[in-house]
């Protein structure tokens, strides 16, 4: 298989578009959808050539796979506009490591790194003006890959179909969170798939979340299956504790995803002369960091908040809130790395791709 050019992709543009009915100053996160989309279709086994196409409904059989099996990967990215009208994206390559990561313990066949760099190039240049402007608003990219194949028996399927999609978002957040440290229902398992993107996995997190909601907090924090000693990840986000004035995260693992933002900040902190370690953190240390003072800061890392900062926990019916301090880790990085991705500091990292 050769290079993919971008003139071997096929382009059939919207003979209307809609741009002009969206508010750019009140958009919400993922509910607004861009014109076009990027597919791809996996038949016959391999992929052909993608191309672009209005966004519109898709049509499927009902004894397609995706819907009996589960076969169902994704990405998170956004792109994003500088003060020149530059178009910029954040560590891609990053992403289709990832998504092939997660194809590979799916058994999907992994899409190939031209067909997804290329594709989305080339859709970002057509769909360029539904990059926001405003601060703290991007243009989120959905790239994901799902069963097509059809029949009821339980194998892998022999069709796919690769989409990336397009929502002009603003913040995925608003203000704090409180958290509730999770128990008895687990995210994933050793050997499962909660190192993978993939849509089951947060299936799976609605019910115990709806359950934290329903005690009065937001999201959850969730602790190892096995005996639920160690905090590990925080909703759909990596957590991040500071203690004193030490950074902290968990290990990646089968259970944890590599987080794009959690290398970033990782990376980051260390440049900013911030101390870190990646070990495995005990809940009794939270709990016990929290009565004495030293626990400073909580937050989720990801690529739809970047940062999200939270408040408080709860555990074991007894809730602990976090001191108001000034000049967070969590602030000073998101605000770092955001001034990266929007190309308005220098990049030394090598992160930032023009389009």
């Amino acid at each position: 298989m050769g290079q993919l050019t971008r003139e071997q992709i096929k382009i059939n543009k919207v003979k209307t578009s809609k741009i002009d009915s969206i508010d750019f100053n009140n958009l919400a996160f993922g509910q607004v959808f861009s014109d076009h989309m990027l597919t791809c279709d996996y038949i016959d086994g391999k992929w052909q050539l993608p191309q672009i196409e209005p966004f519109a409904p898709i049509s499927l059989m009902p004894s397609a796979k995706i819907f009996h099996y589960g076969q169902s990967i994704f990405e998170g990215m956004k792109a994003y506009k500088d003060s020149n009208n530059d178009i910029f994206l954040f560590r891609p390559l990053d992403n289709v490591k990832r998504l092939n990561i997660s194809a590979k313990r799916l058994a999907i066949p992994e899409i190939p790194e031209d067909y997804f760099m290329e594709g989305l190039k080339a859709l970002l240049n057509i769909e360029k003006d539904w990059i926001p402007t405003k601060e703290g608003s991007s243009l989120y990219i959905r790239p994901f890959t799902f069963a097509t194949g059809e029949g009821f028996h339980a194998s892998p399927a022999d069709n796919y179909k690769f989409i990336i999609a397009c929502a002009p978002s603003g913040s995925y957040f608003a203000g704090k969170v409180k958290v509730l440290i999770e128990e008895k229902y687990s995210r994933s398992a050793n050997g499962g798939v909660g190192f993978a993107k993939a849509g089951g996995n947060y299936a799976g997190q609605f019910y115990p979340t709806q359950l934290a909601k329903d005690k009065g907090y937001q999201q959850v924090i969730w602790t190892d299956d096995t005996t639920h000693e160690y905090i590990e990840e925080a909703g759909a986000m990596n957590v991040f504790v500071r203690i004193n004035d030490t950074l902290l995260t968990s290990p990646v693992s089968d259970r944890i995803l590599d987080g794009v933002t959690r290398k970033s900040i990782l990376e980051l902190a260390k440049a900013e002369g911030i101390k870190t370690e990646v070990r495995k953190i005990k809940v009794s240390e939270l709990v016990e960091a929290a009565k004495n003072g030293s626990l400073k800061e909580i937050f989720g890392a990801g690529t739809a908040a970047v940062i999200s900062p939270i408040s408080g926990f709860g555990f074991r019916d007894q809730d602990f809130d976090l001191p108001e301090i000034k000049d967070t880790f969590g602030e000073k990085l998101k605000n770092k790395i955001v001034a990266i991705q929007t190309n308005k500091i220098e990049d030394p990292f090598g992160w930032r791709i023009k389009v």
